[in-house]
């Protein structure tokens, strides 16, 4: 399967031709202090390049739930990942409460995302970030990466706080959006 087809068959979910870089994924994930995480959710992982680091770093009694509503991608992940911490759905990122309620998680203390905010239209990001910011424990983190800084006025305004950091070698550059309470 190729990143790039899918790119081309459904533009208005995959937001990118390429997976992103592991510099990137530092930039995403790289300062959790992992010790401490209990549970993590992660929005849009694509082929997964986030989801493996991130399961590598996890505690093992920590849990992780994936929302991947793209069906090659979720069909992917759920060849590639066998790993019991790891819930992989072929769900909408707007059902988070409902399935850290599954998971017996109050909240998420990460929530990782390469969701194309820019090109959903604004009642699903409204939704997507509302249910993030009501299922994220106080002093959880938000983490967002875009290629443009289209989302960055809808984050402040569903955060309290949000800081933006860049990374030059991904396939565009992106921005990546740090959100707390």
């Amino acid at each position: 399967m190729s990143f790039i087809s899918e790119f081309f068959k459904n533009k208005s979910e995959i937001g990118a031709v390429a997976p992103s870089s592991k510099f990137l994924g530092k930039k995403m994930y790289g300062e959790i202090d992992f010790s401490e995480v209990k549970c993590i959710v992660e929005f849009g992982p694509g082929t997964g390049v986030f989801t493996k680091e991130i399961l590598k770093r996890m505690n093992s009694d920590a849990c992780m739930i994936i929302f991947e509503t793209n069906p090659n991608f979720f069909q992917k992940l759920t060849k590639e990942i066998k790993d019991d911490r790891a819930l992989i759905l072929n769900e909408s990122a707007e059902k988070i409460g409902e399935y850290l309620a599954l998971e017996n998680q109050e909240k998420a203390d990460y929530i990782i995302s390469s969701l194309p905010l820019t090109v959903f239209p604004m009642e699903l990001k409204e939704n997507i970030l509302k249910g993030a910011a009501e299922n994220l424990s106080k002093k959880g983190q938000y983490i967002q990466f875009q290629y443009s800084l289209n989302a960055h006025k809808l984050l402040k305004e569903t955060f309290g706080s949000v800081k933006l950091a860049f990374s030059l070698i991904n396939v565009p550059p992106a921005f990546v959006y740090k959100c707390s309470l």
